[in-house]
């Protein structure tokens, strides 16, 4: 091509081409991003941030608030949070609690000091009245949109008065519930005073609903507190956490959380029930790790009575004053039991299936889980051991009655649908409520019941035993001869029992059945029976009793029985070791070691009528020669009676015996006791094998204590205690013989095989 002189010629390349275009669509994108957030800050503007104001008065309030504060927190296009602390989070005392808000990285806008010592009712109200004193400044100048309330403090229901008259919003977390003291008072005024509600069940939903407050501004969310702990509760730094708290040698579920508040209602008998739990503990002896009390009016006498028992001075017992809420949920995840009558027992624990017993008025008209026993009138130490045998150790099912752990993105997202043009007028309704149901101590005492079954060789005698190791009721029947007979009548009066205890309001939990001999407790068998049951070897109870009645059924001898009794109700109850020695028409008992029945390989252990205390003594039943039983039996005693009557060396002058009656070792016992040397003699001899073979006993197994049961008890329990201090090893001579107090060791021995395990539930 020809250039023109003066002319200037561009020839367009093609790279210089796509610059250009680059270059304008970077400008309109640009363009376009400023316009899009000149909008977006128009809009922003025109949307205001809900002021929310969270204020919390101590640690147990601020673990259901943290939650929400943080979801609050995390979202600053929609909210602005403001933190107001007051009440024992600025109290020494009370660990100064405070600073775990502060090490959550929230900015505390105002601390109140609020609370009047003193821990009796007058400081209550004044803390009060201090409370309604400074709170209107810092509402004045924070100027929140609504404040967020929680509970059934005192603190709390300042803090609701004073917005609610400066006219503030107020959002209650729940509201609703039923707890039995002056805690439900405070919680239903605040209620009347909030204007939203979130509650955590759907019953504590209707009792909003009952008291008059409008269903839509009602959230049913559950409890904060469930967001985080159903989160972190499966934590493999555990036992690292309650290593920490109750030192290296605990163990997983073999320890005990306590946390005893004061009732305002009635000071005086909570702090004789915080001195009985304390009593309780020290008894059950169990690692435990016990939190102060609250600063309810009561709580300086409470530890006051902690101290006087030195309780934090006890190698069992860790007294805190606060534990961090992250560690205290794996404390009481893991826990054996936690006892008292927090709060956090009958709603956070029942997420974890750890067994709680709740003491006194303050929880009892909570919803609760399956893992929660009531011991509402705790008045005794032992009502209270009782619990914790029936509770320690246990596993639940895991309860969300409380929560999903969605409560906070719930709460969020109704604190973003309030109208704040909206008028606060509240509507009405009365809907029915439906009252709750739960565990309670003494409804188990006196309504679970066992039907005992006694197979003697002369009567067969079937009992309801309750709880308590009360005998409701008893049957006796004359125990027939062959075995077609007896397994008829046997199932014949459990089949009236069970009857009669639908009338009588007891539950029968299971079959328990005291039979003389050898038997397999495992398979519920009679291997081989006394010569007084015939017809009796190889039988097997538990399956015929079983599938008749359709309850578990538990075999086992007679003797063991016995032992069986003393341990869950007579004088072996709290001893470790022990040995029951029965004295009747044989002589038999059992052994309790280490708090279990001691069996034996082939199930004779315990035998204790068939040691021999001579070469060449009496005949025994058992096809031997100088068994105990031999010489200090009722039959044997009896045999040597009737030798004496027969040469007319039995009666002595004033001795009452009529030509018609039996003669029985009674008759023995009264004539030596008159002077006559023969009958004496022969005593001495028994009495003398019975005290050696125990010495032999207590040279064997070594127990603490010696239980002398049956119809000789009384005779033989001096004797044979002179015999053990003259003969035995001097480690030996000091330990204690004693007579039992049961009326019916066998009746109440085959109860509590079922009192003892049916009621221990593993899931």
């Amino acid at each position: 091509m020809e250039k023109h002189p003066g002319s200037l010629c561009i020839n367009p390349h093609p790279l210089n081409i796509w610059k250009a275009q680059e270059v304008y669509s970077l400008r309109m994108l640009r363009s376009r991003e400023k316009m899009e957030r000149e909008n977006m800050e128009e809009h922003n503007q025109s949307k205001k941030r809900l002021r929310v104001c969270v204020a919390t008065c101590n640690r147990a309030d601020y673990s259901k608030l943290a939650p929400i504060m943080f979801g609050i927190k995390s979202h600053p296009e929609d909210f602005e949070l403001e933190v107001v602390v007051l009440g024992s989070h600025l109290i020494d005392d009370y660990g100064n609690t405070f600073r775990m808000i502060e090490q959550d990285d929230f900015d505390i806008g105002s601390k109140l000091h609020t609370i009047v010592r003193g821990e009796d009712e007058a400081a209550m109200v004044e803390s009060v009245g201090l409370a309604l004193v400074k709170l209107p400044d810092v509402l004045q100048r924070l100027r929140p949109d609504i404040l967020v309330v929680h509970g059934d403090r005192f603190d709390a229901l300042a803090l609701a008065t004073a917005a609610a008259l400066m006219n503030i919003r107020i959002l209650h977390l729940e509201g609703g519930e039923v707890s039995g003291t002056i805690d439900d008072s405070i919680r239903h005024a605040i209620s009347k005073l909030a204007h939203y509600h979130a509650c955590c069940t759907r019953m504590a939903e209707q009792h909003l609903i009952a008291m008059c407050e409008d269903h839509c501004r009602i959230l049913l969310a559950g409890c904060p507190s469930y967001d985080k702990l159903l989160s972190t509760h499966h934590r493999e730094d555990y036992m690292d956490i309650i290593k920490s708290w109750l030192g290296d040698k605990v163990q997983e579920r073999d320890y005990i959380v306590a946390l005893q508040h004061p009732v305002t209602t009635d000071i005086q008998h909570s702090i004789k029930i915080y001195g009985l739990m304390l009593d309780a503990l020290l008894s059950f002896n169990k690692k435990t790790l016990i939190l102060f009390p609250n600063i309810d009016a009561g709580s300086k006498e409470m530890v006051r009575v902690m101290r006087k028992k030195g309780i934090e001075q006890h190698p069992n017992f860790r007294a805190v004053k606060h534990i961090p809420f992250e560690q205290f949920i794996q404390l009481v995840c893991h826990a054996g039991c936690m006892i008292g009558n927090s709060s956090c027992g009958v709603r956070e624990a029942g997420a974890f299936g750890t067994p709680v017993i709740n003491l006194g008025t303050r929880q009892t008209g909570r919803e609760t889980g399956e893992n929660v026993l009531h011991v509402r009138d705790a008045d005794t130490q032992n009502k209270i051991y009782h619990a914790l045998e029936l509770q320690f150790g246990k596993r639940y099912p895991c309860s969300k009655i409380y929560g999903d752990g969605n409560a906070v993105p719930r709460i969020l997202k109704f604190l973003r649908t309030i109208d704040l043009d909206e008028p606060l007028q509240k509507t009405f309704c009365f809907p029915p409520v439906k009252d709750p149901i739960s565990q309670d101590i003494d409804h188990i005492l006196e309504t679970q019941s066992a039907l005992a079954i006694d197979l003697g060789g002369t009567n067969l005698r079937v009992a309801i035993v309750c709880m308590r190791g009360k005998v409701v009721k008893k049957y006796t029947q004359p125990n027939p001869k062959t075995f077609e007979a007896r397994m008829h009548l046997i199932l014949k009066m459990c089949t009236d029992a069970m009857r009669d205890a639908v009338c009588l309001n007891c539950r029968i939990l299971g079959v328990g059945v005291s039979t003389g001999g050898r038997v397999n407790p495992q398979e519920g068998v009679v291997l081989h029976s006394t010569k007084l049951i015939q017809e009796w070897s190889s039988v097997d109870l538990r399956t015929p009793i079983s599938d008749t009645l359709h309850l578990p059924v538990w075999v086992d001898n007679d003797g063991n029985c016995a032992a069986l009794a003393e341990r869950k109700f007579g004088h072996g109850k709290g001893v470790e070791n022990f040995v029951t020695v029965i004295t009747g028409t044989g002589i038999g008992g059992g052994i309790i070691h280490h708090n279990e029945l001691v069996h034996g390989s082939t199930f004779c252990a315990a035998e204790l009528g068939h040691i021999m205390v001579s070469l060449d003594g009496p005949d025994c039943s058992c096809g031997s020669h100088g068994c105990i039983e031999a010489y200090a039996s009722g039959m044997a005693l009896q045999k040597e009676a009737k030798r004496l009557h027969d040469e007319d060396l039995l009666k002595v002058e004033g001795m009452d015996m009529k030509l018609s009656e039996p003669i029985t070792a009674a008759h023995l016992i009264s004539a030596a006791r008159m002077g006559n040397s023969k009958a004496d003699a022969i005593l001495n001899k028994a009495s003398t094998a019975l005290g050696v073979g125990i010495i032999n006993i207590l040279h064997i197994v070594n127990p603490s204590l010696v239980i002398l049961s049956g119809v000789l008890a009384s005779y033989y329990q001096a004797p044979v205690q002179r015999i053990i201090s003259e003969r035995a090893l001097l480690s030996a001579q000091s330990i204690k013989v004693v007579t039992s107090d049961l009326e019916e060791p066998a009746l109440l021995g085959a109860a509590s095989m079922v009192l003892d395990y049916a009621t221990r539930r593993i899931y």
